[in-house]
């Protein structure tokens, strides 16, 4: 039973609803609650009624009960306190095109807009018709409310203001891909939330390239010191030929921004002619050195990769929730950075790597289920047609971190979503089980029901996350214990084993020769030398991998991190031919 304010208190709220997002048939509705009061708000409850064919279902940030045709949402334990002047939102999934209507909170009249849509609804996502070399005209479902007109947004900017659901636009360049959105104003003047995103490519221009599946790999930032890795090794391997994308691991979110992480690697740093790319020397007066020069040159010889500028990681995650208060200043930082001047056409795009929203990882994050689609919504629109990817989470588990979060909402504004399939299991655990890092599948024994990819992968399908839009994660590292007397997973440790760099982890071009595989177990190798067990990827389980993220319609793959591979690229030459 939840705790109302008593009169003693003087406590009173409101209720305002906006229909943040309309699809013609259903829609997402936002609940925002205010302690309109002089005194603290110990809990809440908003009662509204929707018309006969108009039904509310899976609400986030709130309790939600109905009878009949009347709804009503209570706080979470956690959401319920507010002081005067602070709001809370909550969220639902609404299917049909009806208004709320009588609406209470706290047995009270909701005040705020009275539970009528507040501003304009967000209109249908736009249709395409004709498609010239130079044109596109656009049709869009109405959006709710009194509406006045409607912008039309290309690549996140605005191209047109009609009083119709239609428009042309023109001159435009043929063979290229733009993004459209569409939001409203209504006769009060108020702008509503831009519609899902529709990507267009006009005709014209050369055939584009045939679809293929994807192959990225990580490049850190921080592998020009000790691990003594660099571009060039990239292109000596054999590995440039075989891969699709490069993500350039990590820059930092501090402050509601992006910036850079360590700005000697990326664009300081002077190479010799040895250590370069292209044989030539860095000289001390040019304008751009570093990787984000090696990275130019690389591209320069290997046009079709694309490089990704990722932000975030383990370490730096931490700035993310802070960041969301603005998205949209937040996604324009990012753009400015990635399209620095000093560096223009190197980067293809942003990677956001935030371990992880609406869960705990360094830091725990409580911004709500659709957080992660009101992020890939923003960069959407900021960044046009370059590629906004992101890495998430792989916790299949009950009430884990991939039911965390609403991925599927947001899977319309992102290019590919890279599922970290690995770090399962580790001496983090420091007395076992002993367990492989990144199992396929289950088995008998695994310690933790949801933690392997293929539940992963099959928990975000049935969430609606497309499978051409995923990558399988591959590790190229191995996870190991010591102490340990049995040869088959499950056995009992004393500790990490000793690593080059970390304790419990190594490279797998280390280990394939230290501690030799032993054998197999859900898709991926394991190996039992003296006292030590590891688990890592081989050529042989990799191919294994690749042939499930075939069977799955997956994009592709993705991998961490390139430095880890031999020096004849085993790994990634295993993806490439998987793939194919």
């Amino acid at each position: 039973m939840v705790a109302l304010a008593s009169p003693a208190q003087a406590a009173s709220a409101t209720a305002a609803f906006t229909k943040v997002s309309d699809w013609g048939t259903g829609f997402t509705g936002e609940w925002k609650i205010t302690n309109s009061g002089s005194s603290p708000l110990t809990g809440w409850t908003v009662r509204w009624d929707f018309p006969s064919g108009t039904t509310a279902t899976s609400a986030w940030n709130g309790r939600l009960t109905r009878s009949g045709n009347q709804y009503t949402v209570t706080n979470e334990s956690w959401n319920g306190s507010l002081s005067p002047g602070q709001s809370v939102t909550f969220g639902f999934n609404g299917t049909g095109t009806g208004s709320p209507s009588g609406c209470l909170v706290n047995g009270e009249s909701c005040g705020g807009n009275g539970g009528e849509p507040e501003g304009p609804g967000a209109p249908g996502t736009p249709r395409a018709g004709s498609v010239t070399d130079t044109s596109v005209a656009l049709t869009w479902s109405p959006a709710t409310g009194s509406i006045a007109s409607y912008d039309v947004l290309r690549d996140g900017r605005t191209v047109g203001t009609t009083v119709s659901p239609s428009y042309a636009d023109t001159g435009l360049t043929a063979g290229t891909s733009y993004t459209y959105t569409v939001r409203a104003k209504d006769t009060a003047g108020r702008t509503g939330p831009q519609s899902d995103p529709l990507t267009v490519r006009t005709t014209g221009g050369g055939t584009p390239p045939p679809p293929g599946k994807v192959n990225t790999g990580y490049f850190t930032e921080w592998g020009v010191y000790d691990r003594n890795y660099h571009i060039k090794n990239i292109v000596d391997s054999g590995s440039a030929e075989k891969l699709t994308h490069i993500n350039y691991a990590f820059g930092n979110v501090q402050n509601g921004r992006c910036t850079i992480g360590d700005a000697f690697a990326a664009h300081e740093k002077s190479y010799t002619a040895a250590e370069s790319v292209d044989g030539k020397a860095d000289t001390w007066d040019q304008p751009l050195r570093g990787n984000f020069n090696q990275l130019k040159k690389l591209k320069e010889m290997h046009p079709h990769i694309k490089v990704v500028w990722s932000f975030g990681g383990w370490t730096w995650s931490g700035g993310f929730p802070d960041a969301m208060k603005n998205p949209q200043a937040f996604a324009k930082s990012c753009y400015d950075l990635v399209n620095d001047p000093r560096w223009e056409g190197l980067f293809d795009g942003i990677d956001l790597d935030w371990e992880y929203p609406n869960a705990c990882g360094l830091t725990c994050d409580t911004s709500g289920r659709m957080i992660f689609r009101d992020m890939m919504r923003a960069f959407r629109g900021a960044f046009g047609d370059q590629l906004v990817t992101a890495a998430i989470t792989a916790d299949a588990s009950d009430s884990g971190k991939i039911d965390a979060v609403d991925y599927a909402a947001a899977a319309p504004y992102s290019d590919l979503i890279h599922v970290m399939t690995y770090d399962f299991f580790g001496a983090w655990a420091a007395q076992g089980p002993t367990a492989p890092h990144s199992p396929l599948t289950a088995y008998q024994g695994i310690p933790q029901q949801g933690f392997h990819s293929d539940a992963a992968i099959q928990k975000l399908k049935a969430q609606g996350v497309p499978a051409d839009k995923m990558t399988l994660g591959i590790g190229f590292y191995g996870r190991g214990w010591t102490g340990v007397t049995q040869s088959a997973p499950g056995g009992s440790a004393t500790g990490p084993a000793p690593g080059t760099y970390e304790q419990g982890i190594e490279d797998y071009k280390l280990l394939k020769t230290r501690c030799p595989a032993t054998g197999t177990i859900a898709g991926t190798a394991y190996a039992h030398c003296g006292n030590q067990w590891w688990s890592y990827d081989t050529p042989q389980t990799v191919t294994g991998k690749m042939a499930y993220a075939k069977d799955q319609g997956l994009a592709g793959a993705m991998f961490w991190e390139l430095s880890g591979d031999t020096s004849t690229g085993e790994l990634i030459s295993a993806i490439h031919h998987g793939l194919r």
